[in-house]
């Protein structure tokens, strides 16, 4: 598997950040859980170290993507509650825990314990949608309620029809129509958008107000939605 190339590592966003120790990153990130830049500044500083123990074990590029994807939002969901050591001891050793250590004994733990699907059962694809960003579209769908979350998920990631869902939801006894599920798909998409952290949609998308305007034909959130894993 070929190292890719994440273009978000190049955004002035994360270049901002990239003087600032793991540590820092590390505090940032735990004091802000509303911004995702510092999460990304991490992944831009480690992304190559886990795709690298990770693509030299992949049976398949597709699993091999999957498992680096789901590494990162295993990652995402420890470092909240991760305590790094200070970096020199009382007696001016150096410390043996570094965050570097701990993402590669992660990344181990993934590698040997996740089990993956087979490939035709894979919606995820590295070249569609960044891990970081992957995951916050996760964080953000979860924001939604079931029903907003269903119709999404059915819209953008399998492609149903606003008939084919209505009909769905029909039959669980929701009294829906097509019509009413376009405008309930509407009022889903301009949820998610503001559930994205600002400097997420900056860094990805280059938001606006009205990204999701037409969302309901906007080919982009095909693309962003697509690769979601249920």
């Amino acid at each position: 598997m070929k190292l890719p190339n994440f273009p978000e590592c190049n955004h002035s966003i994360t270049q901002s950040l990239a003087h600032y120790s793991d540590q820092a990153l590390l505090s940032a990130f735990q004091r802000n859980p509303e911004a995702g830049k510092y999460f990304t500044a991490l992944f831009c500083r480690y992304s190559a170290l886990v795709f690298s123990l990770i693509s030299h074990t992949a049976k398949s590029p597709v699993q091999g993507e999957y498992l680096f994807a789901l590494t990162w939002r295993h990652l995402l969901h420890e470092l909240g509650g991760l305590e790094l050591p200070p970096a020199e001891t009382a007696k001016g050793e150096k410390s043996s825990f570094t965050l570097q250590n701990w993402i590669i004994n992660v990344t181990a733990l993934c590698i040997n314990q996740v089990l993956l699907p087979d490939v035709e059962a894979i919606h995820y694809s590295l070249a569609e949608a960044s891990p970081p960003l992957w995951c916050y579209v996760e964080r953000a769908l979860d924001r939604l309620d079931p029903t907003q979350r269903l119709m999404v998920v059915m819209a953008k990631t399998f492609h149903w029809s606003e008939t084919r869902i209505a009909a769905y939801l029909q039959a669980e006894g929701d009294r829906v129509s097509p019509t009413d599920v376009k405008s309930r798909l509407q009022v889903a998409y301009h949820q998610l958008e503001a559930s994205l952290p600002d400097d997420i949609r900056a860094i990805y998308l280059e938001a606006t107000d009205a990204m999701l305007a037409d969302a309901v034909e906007d080919p982009e959130l095909d693309e962003l939605l697509s690769p979601i894993a249920l």
